[in-house]
C-alpha cells in the first residue's frame, strides 16, 4: 500500500483513525483515558509493571535498521558478478520515478548532498540563507564552503518545523534562499513557505533527511523546493548505512550540483551546458555514493511505503490513547499532509501543566517497562563556530532567544516505534502511560 493511500496517514487525528477499522481500533475506543486508578501501585514504588512482554519481543519490534533476504541476496549478487556501479544509475532512476522529481543525483551522504546544493545556488559571496537553528550541523555549516551565511530561524512549538512567522521577521536584503527541515518526518507547510519565497524572490530548499515517503497535497516531500536533499544513513527512515540524494527542479541546478562532487558527470551533459567544459575535473570533490549502499537503498525503497503505512497505523493507535491524557499532544499534522516517522514517536508533554518534572516522569514510565527517552536537539545558533567571524563572510546574527526551540527541547519525549503489527505492545504501552498519569499526584515534587 502506498503511504498516500494509508487510511490512517492523510488525516493525522485520532477521530480519523477510529473511522478506519484498524487492527487496534476496538481496543483504543473501548479503553477510556486514565482507565488506571490511583490505587494501582506504580512499578517505581514496588508495584507490578504494566509492560510484561519479554525483552526479545521489544527488540524484535523496535530493531532498526531492518534488513532481510532481499538485501543479502542483492549484495551477494554484486560481489559474485563484480559489476557494482550499475547500482547507481538504477537507484537514481528509481528515486526519480518515486519522487517525480525532474533530476536527482546520488551522493556519499546527506552532508555532501547539502554541500553540493549550496554550491549549485551560485549566489554572490555573503548571501544569506534562512535555516532552522533546530537542525543538524551540516545544514548550516556546509554553507560556508560557498561563502554563504546562515540566518537562524525558530521552529513552531506545535510542529517542531520551520516557523514561517519567525522567518518573516528576519528577512534581510542579503537573504536569497530558505532551507527548511521536515522534522522527525512531519512535512513543513510547503504551500505557505513556497508562496512566501515566490513573493520575496527567495529560493526554497528542502532538507528531507527525516522524511522519506512523506507528502503534502499529493506531492512528495523533496519535490516542493528548487532543490532538496535526503540522507540514507542507518538511522533514517530509508537506511542504506550511508548515502544521500540530491533532488533538483531545473537542469541548471542539477548540472552544477552533480558536477561539484562527480567529476565524471560534465562529459555526460548536453553540448550547450555551461558545465560541459569542466569534463574530467568537475568542481573538485568526489561525492559518489558507494554502490553497495545504493544496492541496499534500492531494496529498502521497494518496501518503503508499506512500512511507513504500518508504522503510521501503530502510532495512530497508540497516540489516540496517549493524547487523551492531560498535557500530552503530538505534532500537528494537517489533513493534506502525509507524515512519516523518523527515529521515534515524538510526543509533546507540558510538564509545567502536568506538575511533574521530565526526569521523574521518564523514570516512572521506564519502571513500568516503556523505554522512553528524550534528546534535546543542539541549537545551532548557540554553538561556538557561529560566533567566530573567521569562518564566515560576515558574522551570522545570533538571536537572543528561540522560544520555539526552547519549548520543544524542554517539553518532549520519545516513545519507541513498533515496526511490526503490535497490538499487544501498544495496549501495554498505553496502560503504562495511563497508570503513571493516574498516579501523577504521587510523583509531583519527587
Amino acid at each position: 500500500m502506498n503511504a498516500q493511500q494509508s487510511p490512517a496517514s492523510p488525516d493525522c487525528t485520532r477521530r480519523a483513525f477510529l473511522k478506519t477499522g484498524g487492527t487496534f481500533v476496538a481496543a483504543a475506543a473501548a479503553t477510556p483515558a486514565l482507565a488506571a486508578t490511583p490505587t494501582e501501585t506504580l512499578a517505581i514504588n514496588g508495584g507490578p509493571k504494566a509492560v510484561t512482554l519479554p525483552n526479545a519481543r521489544h527488540t524484535a519490534l523496535t530493531r532498526w535498521p531492518r534488513y532481510g533476504d532481499a538485501e543479502k541476496k542483492r549484495l551477494h549478487e554484486l560481489i559474485d558478478s563484480n559489476q557494482f556501479y550499475q547500482e547507481l544509475p538504477l537507484f537514481e532512476k528509481e528515486w526519480k520515478d518515486y519522487t517525480k522529481a525532474p533530476f536527482v543525483k546520488a551522493h556519499t551522504n546527506g552532508s555532501s548532498a547539502l554541500t553540493s546544493m549550496y554550491f549549485a545556488l551560485e549566489l554572490p559571496p555573503g548571501s544569506e540563507v534562512m535555516v532552522p537553528s533546530y537542525t543538524f550541523v551540516t545544514a548550516c555549516l556546509a554553507m560556508r564552503f560557498s561563502n554563504l551565511v546562515p540566518v537562524f530561524v525558530d521552529i513552531d512549538p506545535k510542529t517542531a518545523c520551520f516557523s514561517l512567522e519567525d522567518a518573516k521577521k528576519k528577512l534581510t536584503p542579503r537573504t536569497k534562499a530558505v532551507v527548511v527541515m521536515h522534522s522527525w518526518g512531519l512535512p513543513c507547510e510547503m504551500d505557505r513557505i513556497w508562496a512566501w519565497c515566490r513573493e520575496k524572490g527567495l529560493v526554497p530548499l528542502e532538507d528531507a533527511a527525516h522524511a522519506h515517503g512523506a507528502s503534502m497535497q499529493g506531492k512528495k516531500i523533496g519535490a516542493w523546493g528548487e532543490m532538496a536533499i535526503f540522507s540514507f544513513q542507518m538511522s533514517k527512515v530509508m537506511p542504506a548505512i550511508e548515502g544521500g540524494m540530491g533532488v533538483y527542479r531545473t537542469r541548471e541546478y542539477f548540472e552544477r550540483g552533480a558536477a561539484f562532487g562527480h567529476y565524471e558527470d560534465p562529459g555526460k551533459f548536453a553540448a550547450d551546458s555551461p558545465v560541459r567544459a569542466y569534463e574530467g575535473t568537475g568542481f573538485g570533490q568526489k561525492y559518489r555514493m558507494h554502490p553497495m549502499a545504493a544496492a541496499v537503498a534500492r531494496q529498502q525503497l521497494r518496501g518503503l511505503d508499506g512500512l511507513n503505512a504500518l508504522v503510521a497505523r501503530n502510532i495512530r493507535a497508540l497516540n489516540g490513547r496517549l493524547t487523551q491524557l492531560p498535557g500530552v499532544s503530538e505534532p500537528v499534522c494537517r489533513p493534506d499532509q502525509t507524515r512519516v516517522y523518523y527515529h521515534a514517536n515524538l510526543l509533546f508533554v507540558d510538564f509545567a501543566k502536568l506538575g511533574v518534572a521530565r526526569p521523574t516522569l521518564l523514570n516512572a514510565l521506564k519502571a513500568e517497562g516503556v523505554p522512553v527517552s528524550f534528546w534535546d536537539y543542539p541549537e545551532q545558533h548557540k554553538l561556538k563556530i557561529y560566533s567566530e567571524a573567521k569562518w564566515w563572510h560576515h558574522p551570522p546574527q545570533i538571536p537572543a532567544s528561540m522560544p520555539g526551540n526552547a519549548y520543544v527541547n524542554a517539553n518532549h519525549l520519545f516513545v519507541p516505534i513498533p515496526y511490526q503489527d503490535a497490538p499487544d505492545v501498544i495496549e501495554q504501552y498505553a496502560k503504562a502511560f495511563e497508570k503513571v498519569w493516574a498516579n501523577r499526584g504521587k510523583l509531583a515534587g519527587a
